[in-house]
Parts: C-alpha cells; structure tokens; sequence
C-alpha cells in the first residue's frame, strides 16, 4: 500500500492526478503542468514534499560528528538557523544522498533528507553514530509535514496565510531558518525561485494548504517540481547522481570540501581521483524532439548519457543535464540520440532560469 502525507485527502479532494512516487501517492498536477509551472516563475506555487524526512540530531558533539559524516563543511554554519547542502557519501565516494542540515543549537542540528533514501540515510547515521558519538540522538520526525511556498510573491503571501510569522521570516536571509512558534520555517527551496520550506505539525498542514490557497498561492504538483528544478539546474537523486556516481562527476564539487585538513567520509576515495565525466547542461538546437533520461550523447571525446531532460516552459525549448567526457567543453555542440534521429544540442553551463528569468542565451 502507499504511504500518504497528511495533505492526501486535500489533494484527492482538489482532483489532483495522483502518482505512485517512490512509494508514495503524490499528485503529479492539478490540470495544467504548465502553468502550475508559470505560476512559480511569475507568482507562487506550493507543493507538498511531506515525504521528505525531518531528522533530528541532539547531543553534546554533533558538530564534530557532521564534521565527519557530511562531505561538506559544517565549521561554515556559525549562525544559529543557517543551513548547509551537503552529500552524504558512502565510503568509495559514492553519493548516498543529497540533504540539508540545519544549525539551531551546537546541541541541536536538523536534517532535511529525500524520501526515497530516507531509510538508507537513518541507517548510515546510525551505524556512524554507533562507531563515533554514540551519546548522540537522531529522531526521524514522523510527527511533521512539509509545504514548500515559492515563487517572487510566495513571501508576502505566506504571511497572509500564516499570521504572526512576517517578523522572524522576513529577517531570514536565503538558506536560513527559523523556528516560529511550533512551525519551522525556512528560505529554501527546490525551483530556482525565492520563498519558504516550511515544517509543522502534521496535524495542522491541510489548515495552512488551504490558507494558502486562499491567499492566491496555487498548488502544483511533482510535473511542475520536475521542470522547475531541471531549470533551475538542481539534480535529482537517483538521476543525477547515485551510489553508483561521485560528486564531482555529478556537477556537486562545489559541496564537497577538500581543502581543510578534516576527514571525512569518503573522502578517500576522492582524493586524487580526477573524475572522467562531468555533469553539464544541454540546450537543444535542431527541432523535433525533446532531450530525455538515458538518451545517449555523441561528443568528440567520447559517449555520454543524459540524466534529466525535459521540455523548458520557461525557454519554450528542450533543455538536459547529462554527463559527458570531461574533456568537452561549455559552447561545444554535440548530437543527441532522439529515436531514430541525432539531434544537435549545444552545451551549456546551469542553470538554465532562476528569479523568473532565462540565464543562457
């Protein structure tokens, strides 16, 4: 059977089409994908990512614990809110997941982790737990839901729909959060766009979807999600990168910190590996086709494989992420397995658009 959030009934009931999404029923859209889509880039839009799992991290030391178990640096999170994207990697350097951990307290620090991996995360934790700081706590919170509000008016009109919370977050810089009474609210987001991730009790999250609504906020599905990211050039595990995938093949050395002296786990495994792909992004010249997963790439260097592809509602053109010889460089054209054709596509540094506006020309 299918896990549901707490916000199922509400989506049933908005005749939302539902999807079985890595074991969860989610709603993939409400009507139009595309202008669910629109409506973030030019409005806002909210979606339901109560799927995702909040950990919890408590106990003296959980600083120097994330020092080690995150492949970012958590010495960066000074300020009591701020928040840190990070990999958590498995010991050859493998990608177990993308997350994001939050500093509230040097006792206290919040993980943000995917759903589908959630289990596989908790049990990595664990077991670094076990062999390294076993006076730590992590609790999964089962108890919370998720509602991530984002587009260029998401704020102002979050405040409408949650009165009382315009001091705290209007003082949030982005990746910061901020606990306001028993909801969490944070300046983060997957779309490309400004606005808030905000965690709450499960039992009050459809009164929030519906205050929200009300305050002219439109709900928007997985399809929107999807499109929205791929823009926005953010990956998406289990297609960007993956066990099988580092880092810095899968365009997230950013995230990855190798300059300290800290260890870290995997970082072994990275240390003098120059990776032989590298994850860019494509722009699709010649007509008639769409980029898609798994299409094969033809460079002159050699084969790739795109990971996500998409048709851009923002471009009005089929864009990709796709990892390619790391010898091929952005301005490079390269031709795309679509069918029975090979189509031209010019490579390209994301994102693609972000803040409502096309970022390659």
């Amino acid at each position: 059977m299918l896990k549901q959030t707490p916000l199922n009934a509400v989506h049933r009931a908005a005749g939302a089409r539902m999807v079985d999404f890595g074991g969860w029923d989610m709603p993939v859209n409400y009507g139009s994908q595309i202008e669910e889509h629109h409506a973030v880039r030019n409005d806002a839009g909210m979606f339901d990512v109560s799927h995702m799992r909040v950990v919890d991290l408590a106990g003296a030391g959980g600083r120097d614990f994330l020092r080690y178990a995150l492949a970012n640096n958590v010495d960066k999170l000074q300020v009591p809110g701020k928040a840190l994207y990070s990999c958590l990697l498995a010991e050859d350097g493998g990608v177990i997941d993308d997350l994001i951990v939050y500093f509230l307290r040097e006792d206290f620090f919040r993980i943000v982790v995917n759903a589908g991996t959630a289990d596989k995360d908790i049990a990595r934790f664990r077991a670094l737990i076990a062999a390294r700081a076993p006076q730590l706590t992590l609790t999964p919170r089962t108890d919370l839901a998720m509602i991530a509000v984002q587009g260029p008016n998401a704020r102002a009109k979050l405040w409408q729909a949650l009165p009382g919370s315009e001091p705290a977050s209007a003082a949030l810089k982005p990746f910061m959060g901020a606990d306001i009474g028993d909801t969490f609210v944070a300046r983060t987001g997957y779309t490309g766009e400004d606005g808030f991730e905000v965690m709450l009790p499960a039992a009050r999250a459809a009164a929030l979807w519906n205050a929200l609504a009300a305050a002219g906020v439109r709900p928007c599905g997985l399809g929107a999600r999807d499109t929205l990211r791929l823009e926005a050039g953010m990956n998406l595990y289990g297609q960007d990168m993956d066990e099988a995938v580092g880092p810095l093949e899968s365009g997230l050395a950013w995230t990855v910190d190798l300059a300290s002296p800290r260890d870290f786990a995997g970082k072994a495994a990275l240390l003098g590996r120059a990776p032989a792909r590298r994850l860019a992004g494509l722009l699709l010249v010649d007509k008639g086709g769409v980029l898609r997963a798994h299409q094969l790439v033809h460079t002159a260097q050699g084969d790739g494989e795109i990971t996500s592809g998409t048709f851009s509602p923002t471009l009005n053109q089929s864009i990709a992420l796709a990892r390619l010889p790391a010898g091929v460089a952005v301005g490079d054209t390269v031709r795309v397995a679509v069918r029975d054709r090979e189509l031209k596509a010019r490579v390209v540094k994301p994102p693609f658009a972000r803040n409502g506006k096309v970022q390659v020309a």
